[in-house]
């Protein structure tokens, strides 16, 4: 197929689209594997995002494979109407890192970066950039996570973030510490911005301020322009029901006006999890539950964010639910007037094309939906998928 025009895929900026797919999208969907991971040289698990660069290339990691401890890949299109795999980078488990961990995002100049769960120097995980060299690619160390000065940034997890001046925000996967690497000479220097609690991905606006969840909890950090940050409670969901735990998951999303959205594991009215919005009111941000999964048909216990086109329609995956229980692709269709979201399940998955999908979609500019699911295929290493209108 044509390649249409990628989104940016970085998780601060809102999915484009234009206002004709709400009606492209009503639909039936088809579902294509663009790759089936085999557990060898090609990866296993891959649990992430998908990243494109603007080219009709996908970038992402697998937990595991190769060497066993994960690889960063790229899927082209073979111009045959099917893709190739190429594994950029595998992980050896020692000081270049084990594990990955997270998405991978682009630098201007066409390197990429991201986390490792293991490895480096001190066995805790690493923060590291690949660099194309002509047809091939080289990883460098930027950091090895350690205790030496207290475990705040160990074993990061969900990716990283990058702020126009080039400094790196990642999440602890040890306690939930929200921590900022920063060039520094020849090095980069850690600092622990939020300590504890931090259970999604982060997402930094035009402003530098980052917002992610935090168990019950959605929080902001503000620079306070003294190098340091302002840690703002957002909001806290037991406000809306104090039996359901509200675990906030995936990657929050801002919209052009500044609303924020994101799902929660669990809560809602059946307790199978939902998709919020958070509105910033004069003095307040409240919120709403645009919908509340059955664990059905419908889905139930999103672990993925969601990913907005410009008509306002919301899709997302879910790691339950479904016709096989093999987790979802939705759409939350805004409402007109005082209705309510209306939800449609584009995509149920059946193991054999995928199952239990971990992460936030991407969107490109023609409709189509991409992503990864750590499981199922052939094999059973999980698939990257594309979702077609």
């Amino acid at each position: 197929m044509p390649f249409a025009k990628f989104t940016p895929a970085i998780p601060l900026l809102v999915m484009g689209l234009a206002l004709l797919l709400a009606a492209h999208l009503a639909q039936a969907q088809t579902e294509s594997v663009l790759h089936n991971f085999t557990g060898g040289s090609d990866g296993a698990n891959p649990s992430t995002r998908l990243t494109a660069d603007g080219a009709g290339n996908f970038y992402g990691t697998t937990n595991y494979g190769v060497l066993g401890y994960g690889t960063v890949f790229e899927l082209s299109p073979n111009g045959h109407g099917g893709w190739n795999e190429n594994v950029l980078y595998s992980f050896s488990g020692g000081v270049d890192g084990a594990n990955p961990s997270g998405p991978v995002i682009f630098d201007s100049l066409g390197n990429l970066y991201g986390v490792t769960n293991g490895g480096g120097a001190y066995g805790y995980g690493t923060a590291f950039e690949l660099s194309p060299a002509g047809n091939s690619w080289t990883e460098t160390v930027l950091y090895s996570f350690s205790c030496q000065s207290g475990c705040g940034s160990i074993l990061p997890v969900r990716g990283l973030i990058m702020d126009p001046a080039g400094n790196l925000y990642g999440t602890s996967g040890y306690n939930g510490s929200v921590f900022e690497l920063s060039p520094s000479g020849s090095g980069w220097t850690d600092q622990v911005i939020f300590f504890n609690g931090a259970t999604t991905g982060l997402t930094m606006d035009a402003a530098g301020n980052i917002f992610f969840g935090g168990y019950q909890l959605v929080y902001e950090l503000s620079p306070n322009g003294s190098g340091g940050w302002n840690s703002i409670l957002l909001y806290n969901f037991s406000n809306l029901d104090h039996v359901y735990q509200w675990w906030t998951k995936g990657t929050p999303v801002l919209d052009q006006a500044g609303n924020l959205y994101g799902t929660t594991f669990f809560g809602g009215t059946r307790d199978s999890g939902s998709v919020y919005k958070l509105s910033h009111g004069k003095t307040r941000w409240t919120a709403k539950i645009l919908y509340s999964f059955k664990n059905g048909q419908d889905g139930g216990y999103p672990v993925a964010g969601v990913v907005i086109d410009a008509a306002g329609n919301i899709y997302g995956a879910t790691s339950g639910g479904g016709k096989y229980n093999g987790g979802t692709v939705f759409e939350l269709v805004p409402p007109v007037g005082i209705a309510s979201y209306q939800e449609k399940v584009l995509w149920s998955f059946n193991y054999k094309d995928g199952y239990v999908p971990s992460d936030s979609l991407i969107l490109d500019s023609a409709g189509n939906l991409y992503g990864t699911t750590p499981y199922g295929g052939p094999i059973g290493c999980g698939v990257a998928f594309e979702l077609t209108p």
